[in-house]
Order: C-alpha cells, then structure tokens, then sequence
C-alpha cells in the first residue's frame, strides 16, 4: 500500500518537474515543507538526474529546492504562529497537552530554535513538521527564515547530487531513504505513546 503510494508520489512529482522545469522543483519542495509529505527523496534526486542529462544546473536546482522549502516553510509557520497556540490553549487539554508542555515548547525554541530548525531539515520526515511548531512557538521569523534556507541548501544539494552520479537509476534512492523514514517514523510513534502513558498517569 505505502509502496504503492510512493510510485503514485513519484509519477506526480516527474511530471510536474518535467512540465515546470525549475518552477516545478520549486513548487515540490513548497509543498513537502508545507507539512504535506511529498518526499524530497524523490523531488531531488531526480531534479539531479535531469542534471545528469543535461537539462539542469546542479547548483540552480538546489537553490530552486531551497527556496521551494523555505516557502513552504512559511506557510507552515504562519499556520501555527497565527492559529496553532490559540487552539491549542482552547483544545489542547483534549489531546493531552496543557499550560505546562506548551509553555515548555516554547521555552526550547527560545533556547534552542535556531539549531532545532537547521539540523531538522537534514532529517527526513521531521523535517516537514519542524515549521508548525517553530510557528506556534513564535520563534523569530527572520532566524526562522535564515535558518531553514541554510538547512534546506545542503540538503536539496546532496540529494540532487547524489541523483546526478547514479543518473538513470536515480530512483533507486528511495528504498533506501524509505528504510531510513521508517525508522524514523518508529522513533516518532515510541515518543508519542510514551508522551501518551506519562500524561495520563498525570491526569
């Protein structure tokens, strides 16, 4: 089923990108950062082969990649700044989350915003998710927006440079970056259920 998802995510992604050129490499990489997983372990990679065959400049599509995100990021990040702690102060009692893990949140943004946004766009699937709650926190949006762009370069880079030395078996990233999604999902899924156990003993 998953698998089955990610050859429909690729046909799209190919398409668009074929059809846009650099605007669609753009417009990819806006939608994954915009907390809709679109894999950039697609998106980039074959920007990359299309350099391989000559239709792309390796340094201009990372840059288009990293622009595309940092886009992308903004609109995730005005989703939490403007609505994300409002209804979470209303709501958030509903899902577990009081004053208390809120006001924490916020705290290690202050602290440690900086650094948590640019290491989080070198990691898959967090990396889709780090803008909501960089917005909900309030972090600085000009730190917030120089951070994420120097996140995002090397890593549209690597993996459009990594596409263009593999050339025509570019796709075959994906199941190695899918291995590499799941455990990170895992990690992901263990920290909620323990968030989870420790919040209703509490209650």
């Amino acid at each position: 089923m998953f698998t089955h998802l990610l050859e429909i995510l690729g046909i799209f992604v190919v398409n668009l990108i074929n059809s846009l050129g650099y605007g669609g490499v753009f417009l990819t990489m806006a939608i994954e950062s915009a907390c809709i997983p679109l894999p950039s372990e697609i998106i980039m990679p074959f920007a990359g082969y299309l350099v391989y065959s000559g239709k792309f400049n390796l340094l201009v599509v990372s840059l288009w990649g990293a622009l595309g995100n940092l886009f992308g990021s903004w609109v995730a990040y005005g989703v939490g700044y403007y609505g994300g702690r409002p209804f979470l102060d209303k709501y958030g009692k509903y899902i577990l989350l009081n004053k208390k893990d809120l006001d924490l949140a916020d705290r290690w943004f202050n602290r440690h915003g900086q650094s948590t946004v640019f290491f989080s766009r070198l990691l898959p699937v967090i990396r889709t998710f780090i803008s909501l709650p960089a917005g909900i926190s309030k972090m600085n949006f000009g730190k917030f927006s120089f951070f994420t762009f120097i996140g995002a370069l090397p890593w549209c880079y690597f993996l459009a440079w990594v596409g263009f030395k593999l050339g025509p078996n570019w796709a075959s990233l994906r199941v190695y970056f899918h291995r590499f999604d799941l455990v990170i999902g895992l990690i992901l899924i263990l920290g909620i259920i323990w968030f989870v156990k420790k919040h209703l003993k509490k209650n």
